[in-house]
């Protein structure tokens, strides 16, 4: 019963919650199992189980979900699915709450582990497009809306709702993993040996929100892209299209991204010797958009004008504190203009990142469907969202109680994300680093890598998959599977010294490997020793002065 935590919630319905649980988690290993259907009937507080249904195997419908520039969907789909049974409800801890969840359970071959994954954007439904390929390789997998149905852009669902804010913020991923654990345990007649999280974006941010305030829940957690600084994330998109909207003459054409995108890559690229389009760590190459200031009679579209080379410096520099000169969040960075189509490309239109920091301040921190973010003051409106920034915001860099219960944690960021600031990353993990009582304490359980040439969460030039769920991994193992990695750490004692991330042709595992080359654990970085570049075996992993 190692692996039963629960924390949080009001002490009555804790109490009530585990008097509830003991039946099922108390039962002896050899306890004969539930059938599918019979889950349909178990009794939970707070819980309400809508469905439990049998599913054969073969196709099964489920939603996908596109990224990059929409050119390629999840790679693992619902086509060919093993039997399993497939469980829906509903949990509410109070009036106002009703957190949907989603349960995936294999009828064979379960390997004895729960996972649950991620949301993304501002969540509002179970991300079951992440279920199919665990599940085939043995999962019990869990996953939900965080207590709201809506749009991923959408918050106003918020308004005139603080406990569905609470549920948003970290009460849904904690409910339905002690719900999930509960209904696998019936199911199977024993509890879940271990239990993991995986998630990006938002997802990251509930991952180390997991670590943070229930550090029970899982014994391991990969964070991913983590928008853990939700609130100062937000600010630095706000921050994004003001800079290209006032003055009206600082708006970038679609067309000149490219432009930005080549210059930017010539000059960094080349700081670190490899001259292969990605560049390592973007700290180390000050790219300056003047040089690409037009000059006299020069062709209209082919360069940039005084009031678009300042924009693009305060994009890159980030959102300070008018009155205060603080820096509210990092800035963003060179060099993937043209291949994220979020925050830089959406300054063209309404960007799914500017919904969503429209939606986050208008309707969760304001509770004003028809706010106007023209109003946003970077220093008044900053110490606004202090109160529901503190619920949600995943910035404490204590993880002592996670460290302690013998949790691992793993993060990584692109560094071409255009979606959450990647310094971000960096920046927590500084303040763990410090907090934990230095760099040696801290990776024996919680470790960063940084992905040269990743955009967020995945794709981009650089190689990019490493089963974080963007793209099939080259191989199912340790080094080539972030999730078989945290695995392999917390039941076998195997550090994550590396992991090796792949460049496939096109982004399809189809088409054959482009390249490979290891991550290393920051602040360490890969070095090329020579020989083939697209080789994983001919880099290193050496130490690196963070630069200033």
């Amino acid at each position: 019963m190692a692996n039963l935590r629960v924390r949080g919630g009001g002490w009555a319905w804790r109490f009530g919650l585990l008097v509830g649980l003991a039946a099922v988690l108390a039962c002896p290993r050899t306890a004969a199992a539930s059938t599918c259907a019979e889950l349909a009937n178990l009794k939970l507080p707070a819980v309400t189980i809508d469905t439990a249904s049998a599913h054969p195997g073969g196709p099964m419908p489920a939603p996908t979900l596109s990224v990059g520039h929409g050119k390629l969907a999840f790679a693992v789909s619902p086509a060919d699915m093993p039997a399993l049974c497939r469980v829906a409800g509903s949990i509410r801890p109070t009036a106002d709450s009703d957190i949907r969840f989603e349960l995936w359970l294999p009828a064979k071959n379960w390997n004895g582990r729960y996972v649950q994954v991620g949301n993304g954007g501002l969540a509002g439904a179970v991300p079951t497009y992440r279920f199919a390929a665990l599940v085939r390789q043995g999962y019990a997998v869990a996953g939900t809306d965080d207590g709201h149905v809506a749009d991923s852009n959408d918050g106003r669902w918020a308004v005139g709702h603080p406990e569905k804010i609470k549920d948003f913020a970290d009460r849904a991923v904690h409910l339905t993993s002690v719900a999930g654990k509960a209904i696998a345990a019936a199911y199977y007649g024993v509890h879940p040996h271990h239990a993991y999280f995986t998630g990006c974006s938002e997802g990251g941010r509930e991952a180390l929100m997991e670590a943070q305030r229930f550090p029970q829940d899982f014994d391991g957690i990969a964070a991913g892209s983590a928008a853990n600084d939700f609130t100062g994330t937000m600010a630095a998109i706000l921050w994004n299209e003001r800079a290209v909207t006032i003055p009206a003459a600082a708006a970038i054409p679609a067309a000149l991204l490219p432009v930005i995108q080549a210059a930017a890559r010539a000059q960094c690229d080349a700081s670190d010797g490899l001259r292969d389009g990605v560049v390592d760590d973007p700290r180390r190459c000050r790219f300056d958009p003047a040089v690409l200031r037009c000059k006299p009679g020069a062709r209209r579209g082919s360069c940039l004008t005084a009031a678009q080379v300042a924009a693009l410096r305060k994009i890159y520099a980030g959102p300070r504190d008018p009155v205060t000169g603080r820096i509210i969040s990092p800035g963003f960075e060179s060099g993937g203009e043209a291949e994220e189509p979020l925050t830089l490309s959406g300054i063209h239109g309404k960007s799914p990142d500017t919904l969503q920091a429209h939606a986050y301040f208008g309707d969760l921190v304001f509770q004003d469907p028809a706010w106007d973010p023209r109003r946003f003051d970077f220093h008044r409106d900053m110490a606004a969202a202090a109160g529901v920034g503190a619920l949600i915001d995943a910035t404490d860099p204590d993880l002592r109680k996670f460290k302690a219960g013998g949790g691992k944690l793993i993060q990584f960021h692109g560094w071409l994300d255009g979606a959450v600031p990647p310094r971000q990353s960096v920046a927590y993990y500084e303040r763990a680093v410090a907090t934990m009582g230095g760099l040696a304490q801290t990776q024996d359980f919680y470790r960063l890598f940084l992905a040269p040439g990743m955009l967020h969460c995945g794709l981009g030039p650089g190689p990019n998959g490493f089963g974080q769920g963007f793209l099939e991994p080259f191989r199912h193992d340790p080094d080539h599977d972030i999730l078989l990695a945290l695995q392999a750490w917390v039941e076998a004692g195997r550090t994550p010294e590396r992991l090796i991330a792949t460049k496939f042709i096109d982004d399809d595992p189809a088409s054959g490997v482009a390249r490979q080359r290891p991550l290393c654990p920051y602040p360490a970085t890969a070095r090329y020793r020579g020989g083939d570049k697209r080789l994983s075996a001919n880099y290193s992993c050496r130490a690196a002065k963070r630069p200033s």
